[in-house]
C-alpha cells in the first residue's frame, strides 16, 4: 500500500485536500483524502461515489462532511474500467446515459466495493489523524448500497452507514444489500426519493421489511417530491432544501455512533 499523499491543498470548505493511492483488490486505487483543518485526530468516513464518478461535485460533497470533524476517503472505485471524465451529469442525461457510464458501472458491484474496502480501512488505521478503530459510511445512488453492504462485511469496524437515493437495495441478485443486514451492527440511515424508479415502493417495502426482520436499528424514509439524485448539487434535480435536511439527518447519525 502506498501511504505518500501527494500535495496538500485547502478547498473551499476549509478543508484540506490531497490524494494517495492504495493498493485495493484488483489493482492501484486512487483516493482523495479530506481533512479539517489545523491539528487534530478525527473518526474515520468512506464516501461511496455515484455512477458518474470523481468530479467537483462528488469532492465537495466529501468536503462538506470532512468540514463537519472526519477524515473523509473518497476512492475513484471505477479503477478497473480505467480513466474517464471528469464527467457532467448534465451534459451526460441529455444523451444515452447507459450507453456513457454502463460500461464503467459494470466494473464493479457492492461486493467488489466492499472488497476495496479493506485497503481503505487500512490505510486509515495508517493515519496518525485518525481517532478511533469505528467509521462511517455513506453512499450516494449505486454508491448506496455500497455503504450498506461495507457496514455488512466489517460489522466490528462500520458503525454507522447511509444510503442516500441508493437503487436496487432489495432485489434477487447475489450483491442485494437487503441479503446482507442480518450481518450489520451498524445503524442505518436509509434516504429515498418516493419518485425514483430504481426504488420502487414495492421494493422499499421489502427492504424496510428486512431491516425489521433483521433487527438493525435505523432510520428509513421516503422523501416525498424528490427525484433520484436530489443530493447532489451537480444534477438538474438537486433539490437544496432536501440536501439539507439529508446531511442534517447524516450528520446526526455521525453524532450518535462516531462521537
Amino acid at each position: 500500500m502506498d501511504n505518500s499523499n501527494h500535495a496538500t491543498s485547502l478547498n473551499a470548505y476549509g478543508v484540506n485536500q490531497s490524494q494517495t493511492t492504495v493498493q485495493a483488490k484488483d489493482g492501484p486505487c486512487n483516493v482523495w483524502v479530506l481533512t479539517p483543518a489545523g491539528e487534530g485526530q478525527w473518526p474515520g468516513v468512506i464516501f461511496y461515489m455515484d455512477a458518474f464518478g470523481i468530479r467537483p461535485a462528488m469532492l465537495q460533497m466529501a468536503s462538506h462532511v470532512a468540514s463537519q470533524g472526519y477524515v473523509v476517503l473518497l476512492a475513484d472505485l471505477f479503477y478497473r474500467f480505467g480513466s474517464y471524465g471528469p464527467l457532467d451529469p448534465k451534459e451526460v442525461l441529455k444523451g444515452d446515459f447507459r450507453a456513457t457510464v454502463g460500461p464503467m458501472m459494470a466494473s464493479t458491484d457492492n461486493h467488489q466495493a466492499a472488497d476495496d474496502t479493506a485497503a481503505l480501512l487500512a490505510y486509515l488505521d495508517s493515519r496518525t489523524d485518525v481517532k478511533g478503530a469505528k467509521v462511517g459510511t455513506v453512499g450516494f445512488c449505486m454508491g448506496g448500497g455500497m455503504a450498506l453492504t461495507a457496514a455488512a462485511w466489517y460489522p466490528e469496524r462500520v458503525a454507522a452507514a447511509a444510503s442516500f437515493h441508493g437503487g436496487n437495495l432489495a432485489t434477487d441478485l447475489p450483491t442485494s444489500p437487503h441479503l446482507q443486514l442480518p450481518k450489520m451492527k451498524a445503524e442505518l440511515l436509509v434516504a429515498a426519493a418516493d419518485q425514483d424508479h430504481s426504488y420502487p415502493p414495492e421494493m422499499a417495502q421489502r427492504f424496510d421489511a428486512a431491516l425489521v426482520e433483521a433487527g438493525v436499528k435505523h432510520k428509513s424514509e421516503l422523501y416525498e417530491g424528490k427525484l433520484h439524485g436530489w443530493m447532489k448539487p451537480d444534477m438538474p434535480v438537486f433539490d437544496a432544501p432536501g440536501a439539507e435536511r439529508g446531511w442534517n439527518d447524516l450528520f446526526a447519525l455521525y453524532a450518535r455512533t462516531l462521537g
